[in-house]
């Protein structure tokens, strides 16, 4: 049996650490070699002793999850990957920041085996940890048995003064001591260094007093003392209520004799001397670069072996507990795989055509279905559920003590629900949504952003999508969003015309499982297109489709919309049909429509029809790239206002009677 490492096998290792580390930004003349020096003694510690994984099976699913949210420090990450077995070779170590490496300048998640996620915007990775914690909380009430715990890790997350300085963590900290996520255990690195200097110019927290005051446990000790690091470590992981920081007291750059404890050496290289010198404190060779010794890789070689027998003693349990819960081992693995029903589309409730209703509401309805259907599906809203009809009917919440439920209650955190969001879909098991009002995507926009990076399957509602919100007035009412999410790469919105179209939107979010979705609903009552007259509503799938024209010849008028002004466009046209062939195109989507060939998109909107007219209740950036330059827009090029959203439509011109003017005054 290995034993445990002794404390100079612990401090050849840090050191080993704080090598690669220094070598790595070296050699590429840029990046941060404070961090991963200062934290090396406690990295030695938690992965030597502590951290569960098999490094030939990243994606075993009940291994620990590391999250080093200071990504800035990513080559500490990279040379515990590479010490531990991973699949990134030592030469990658020398390739730091370089094109197409394996070790890019922050951790990306699919670049490098063993990465967890994409950190660097600072907080994110503690939201994402959160994310963790509460995915492991969910699966362990759902799939746990007495005699077979298959689900059963620790969510274990690095962070730094910025971390704690950014707003988000306070979000998800919070929400992280509400809920009492027991096998989260968070290492702050207090080195007292900020890029412009010291922390005491901008920070002076408690940090102490601040997570007592979220129902932490609070633990403080010498991040150079490996038997208090160890016995922090060993305390955290007996809390059985909740939630573990432990203040780790280090000095950036330890082992580098000029610029430890020094805001240098938070984000420059030590310079090829400095390098030198610090290789001299730390016993290491200074004439050989990327230097790792026998020993250290015998020690982490013993932890491998161990690792493997206790992944091998899973697999033998899970085994059995397929045999003993087949309907279980059977759910599980369609969690893990997300597995959609086969007749998905014939489960999406029809809409009666002479009620008409917001697409908000149509919405909560076919969540509804979906998630009967979905048994995966989970999620919850930043306390507007009521609002944004997204919460699932006898389903539970998830609380302290009991996260058998599928609702989340995020609590007025927007920008922390999109970095839980991301690490619950990171975890595994579970598809998440997450909602709010459509103005209030730009407080979680990193998060966003970072899940279309990371090409994670979440899921946005964002409701109340328009000025139509009226007598909240501009500070509610959307403008520029719309065209701000559809210049994010990867990031998939969708705004439908009706709840026919609404229930597609679902439909759709659901089976694209490589990037996020965002599905933006009306306030506002609409009318149900009736589908037995118009085309299908699952054409939506194509992001732009033909919904209505009047003659069978070539159009004189072309109207394109998208969400609620797609009524409005059908309206205006049945009245200029009388005097010219009129077509109607409904984009609810423009990521999907671009997924069309191109004579699909020019047989749908034919830049070679004389008069061509985008009605739509957003800012109009973007649109000439389908519509042409010499296209005319009747959009919001101001912000909204209070009053009732009837008003709002006549001051801003979103009628049938300005529409049809529009047309006339276009066509002379």
């Amino acid at each position: 049996m290995s034993m445990k490492p002794s404390h100079k096998e612990l401090l050849q290792t840090a050191n080993t650490i704080r090598g690669l580390a220094m070598d790595g930004v070296q050699s590429a003349n840029s990046g941060h070699p404070g961090m991963p020096m200062g934290m090396a003694d406690v990295a030695a510690v938690l992965w030597l002793q502590y951290l569960k994984h098999d490094p030939t099976d990243p994606t075993w699913p009940d291994r620990d999850r590391f999250v080093l949210s200071g990504g800035h420090g990513s080559m500490l990450l990279y040379s515990l990957l590479h010490l531990s077995g991973y699949e990134l070779p030592l030469a990658e170590l020398g390739r730091f920041r370089q094109w197409e490496s394996m070790t890019p300048g922050h951790p990306e998640v699919g670049d490098t085996p063993g990465v967890e996620t994409t950190t660097g915007p600072l907080g994110q990775g503690c939201g994402n940890a959160v994310g963790m914690a509460i995915a492991e909380k969910m699966l362990a009430a759902r799939f746990n048995t007495d005699e077979q715990e298959i689900v059963d890790h620790y969510t274990y997350v690095f962070c730094g003064d910025g971390d704690l300085m950014e707003g988000i963590s306070h979000e998800v900290f919070s929400s992280a001591g509400h809920l009492g996520l027991n096998k989260l255990i968070l290492f702050y690195d207090d080195n007292s260094i900020t890029i412009e200097g010291r922390t005491n110019l901008a920070y002076s927290d408690d940090v102490s007093r601040r997570f007592k005051g979220y129902n932490w446990n609070v633990l403080q000790v010498d991040a150079h003392n490996f038997e208090e690091i160890d016995k922090a470590i060993r305390k955290a992981r007996r809390s059985n209520d909740r939630p573990t920081i432990i203040i780790c007291t280090s000095t950036i750059g330890k082992g580098s004799p000029n610029k430890a404890d020094t805001a240098s050496v938070h984000g420059e290289p030590l310079g090829d001397e400095e390098v030198i010198l610090s290789k001299r404190e730390l016993g290491l060779p200074e004439d050989q670069k990327f230097y790792i010794p026998a020993s250290v890789l015998a020690l982490f070689a013993d932890r491998r072996s161990k690792l493997k027998r206790q992944h091998k003693k899973w697999q033998k349990l899970y085994k059995a507990y397929a045999e003993a819960y087949p309907e279980k081992a059977e759910a599980w693995q369609n969690g893990l795989n997300d597995v959609l029903p086969e007749n998905l589309a014939e489960l999406l409730p029809a809409f009666d055509v002479t009620k008409p209703q917001a697409t908000r509401a149509a919405g909560g309805t076919v969540l509804q279905s979906m998630a009967a259907a979905v048994p995966q599906l989970v999620g919850g809203s930043a306390d507007l559920a009521p609002s944004t009809k997204t919460l699932l009917k006898d389903a539970g919440s998830i609380h302290k003590g009991d996260f058998s439920g599928r609702n989340f209650h995020f609590g007025v955190r927007e920008h922390g629900m999109g970095a839980i969001m991301n690490g619950v879909a990171l975890h595994g098991g579970l598809r998440i949504f997450g909602a709010t009002f459509f103005v209030f995507v730009d407080y979680m926009r990193p998060a966003v952003r970072l899940a279309s990076i990371m090409k994670l399957p979440v899921i946005y509602v964002f409701t109340h999508d328009s000025f139509y919100v009226g007598e909240d007035g501009p500070t509610h009412e959307p403008v520029e969003q719309l065209a701000s999410l559809r210049c994010m790469p990867g990031l998939t919105t969708i705004r439908p015309a009706d709840p026919t179209e609404t229930a597609a939107a679902w439909l759709t979010a659901l089976e694209n499982k490589s990037g996020p979705t965002a599905i933006l609903l009306t306030r506002q009552n609409l009318n149900v297109i009736d589908r037995s007259v118009y085309p299908s509503a699952l054409e939506l799938r194509r992001g732009g489709y033909i919904l209505w024209q009047s003659e069978a010849i070539d159009p004189e008028v072309t109207l394109v919309a998208s969400g609620s002004e797609v009524e409005l466009a059908l309206s205006a046209a049945k009245q200029l049909a009388a005097e010219c062939c009129v077509r109607v195109v409904s984009v609810p989507s423009w990521e999907l429509f671009e997924k069309q060939d191109a004579t699909y998109k020019a047989a749908t909107i034919s830049k070679k029809c004389p008069v061509r007219v985008v009605i739509e209740a957003a800012a109009p950036m973007g649109w000439e790239k389908y519509v042409g330059n010499d296209a005319h827009y009747i959009a919001m090029n101001r912000f909204g206002a209070s009053a009732p959203c009837g008003v709002l439509a006549e001051q801003f011109g979103f009628t049938v009677d300005n529409v049809v003017r529009t047309v006339h005054g276009l066509r002379g």
